[in-house]
């Protein structure tokens, strides 16, 4: 029998009695009082690195759309309803005539315009340590994002500081010229003040 192989198991642990850990286990003294950078950032860090993660999804969501719009060649199957596309559109007076590839177009903008605002909306919930999209995630995207300018008024901030801004917006709107209906009283028609009544 080898003397240095015994048969007897080792005894079973006590609870409360310090164990051994390999010294591989534990970090190098002068370390251990630093963090690793992978583990801790300081909020202004974290808060660009989340902005960075948040374009990089962007772009590749991008990339991601223009190979599936390359790829396509069914364009009999849509995710949003064609018929209601093409009520939308003879909403205006001004067209008599729809082609049948415009409502098509149209489908594929709406969902990629939706699918842009929700990309952009999640990363503001993420920001936000929330798992839900709200509301508020949404019209930050929209505040965020000069692009979606136009949605502004549709889809107004709750936030006090974002108040101020409105405000401005709208001041800026009037010396513009662009008509609004008065604080406080619903338009008649929802898409009056967004045209200029001829004079």
């Amino acid at each position: 029998m080898d003397p240095t192989k015994s048969s007897t198991p080792p005894p079973p642990p006590v609870m409360g009695a310090p164990v051994a850990y390999p010294p591989a286990a534990y970090p190098p003294a002068a370390a251990a009082g630093a963090y690793a950078p992978q583990l801790y950032a300081p909020p202004a860090a974290a808060a660009a690195q989340q902005a960075a993660a948040a374009q990089q999804q962007l772009q590749m969501f991008w990339a991601e759309q223009y190979r599936e719009i390359e790829a396509t060649t069914d364009f009999k199957n849509h995710n949003l309803p064609l018929a209601r596309i093409k009520k939308i559109m003879k909403a205006d007076e001004d067209v008599r005539m729809i082609a049948a590839e415009a409502p098509v177009v149209f489908a594929r903008a709406c969902e990629m315009f939706i699918l842009e605002l929700t990309h952009r909306g999640w990363a503001h919930a993420e920001e936000n340590k929330r798992r839900t999209l709200q509301k508020s995630d949404i019209a930050a995207a929209i505040a965020r994002t000069e692009v979606f300018d136009f949605l502004v008024d549709i889809v107004p901030r709750d936030d006090a500081k974002d108040a101020d801004a409105a405000a401005a917006a709208a001041a800026a709107a009037a010396a513009a010229g662009i008509p609004r209906p008065a604080a406080g009283v619903p338009a008649t028609d929802p898409l009056a003040y967004y045209y200029v009544p001829q004079q």
